[in-house]
């Protein structure tokens, strides 16, 4: 797991006149995470090593016998997990073969579903046309785009919530210099400006409601809709316990909508 830079974020910390104690919290309520981008969002330090790693959308590549899931959800995303950046993450994905994930980003999906498809499996692109009632049903296939993966830095969301923090605030601390020192310690660790619509694997969930990742479960990934499809407004969040994520029991994953 990649580890904070604990001198720059207390360096960060005295940059805005936040207390040292507070600086150590934040670390103490912090994740990392791979944020998914597009080429231009690639930050600069990261151009040279960065490889392609996920696409949006497209058709799927299914193993002989596999069939399309149940419930038949458009292919929203596909990671190459031997191309993503090893020993980053908190949770443990699979160190090679493909992950899969089916679900509606358009409205509350009624079956989603995470498949992993072993590296050297025979494969096949799989067709979005099914026969239902004797009739030729369409798939929603969303336009496929590459992404790159980018370390990050995710915090709980209410990590100004602890001791030393409200300590900080009740007693006349600037709450501005704070939410900007929490802003340049993320950018930071990006090495850039954070993508505002992304896909997020593994950290802290960045909801728009109430978040899912509490008590056993953690965050799996996090799918904006617009970073699928730019004219759907939708949070798509999946969560797990780290168990089940570590040993591919994917049937436990639970799946949120919120828009």
């Amino acid at each position: 797991m990649t580890s904070i830079d604990e001198r720059l974020v207390h360096e960060t910390a005295a940059e805005y006149g936040v207390p040292g104690p507070v600086a150590q919290e934040l670390m103490g309520r912090s994740r990392p995470c791979l944020y998914l981008v597009p080429d231009r969002e690639v930050p600069p330090p990261w151009r040279e090593n960065v490889r392609a790693a996920a696409r949006t959308g497209g058709l799927p590549a299914l193993p002989d016998g596999v069939d399309w899931p149940e419930g038949k959800a458009p292919l929203v995303l596909s990671v190459d997990c031997a191309a993503l950046p090893h020993d980053v993450l908190d949770i443990e994905l699979p160190a090679d073969g493909h992950l899969l994930f089916f679900t509606e980003i358009e409205y509350p999906p009624e079956s989603s579903v995470v498949l992993h498809v072993p590296a050297g499996a025979r494969t096949t692109e799989r067709a979005a046309t099914y026969e239902f009632n004797g009739e030729a049903t369409q798939i929603r296939v969303h336009e496929p785009h590459t992404l790159y993966p980018v370390p990050g830095l995710t915090l709980d969301s209410d990590w100004e919530g602890g001791p030393q923090t409200r300590a900080f605030l009740d007693g006349g601390g600037d709450e501005d210099a704070l939410d900007s020192f929490e802003e340049a310690i993320l950018d930071r660790a990006f090495k850039g400006h954070r993508p505002g619509v992304s896909v997020q694997i593994g950290g802290y969930s960045d909801p728009w409601d109430m978040a899912p990742d509490e008590g056993d479960l953690v965050l799996f990934a996090q799918m904006a809709g617009q970073a699928i499809d730019y004219e759907v407004f939708t949070m798509n969040l999946i969560v797990g316990t780290r168990e089940d994520i570590a040993a591919r029991q994917y049937g436990g994953l639970r799946y949120e909508q919120q828009c």
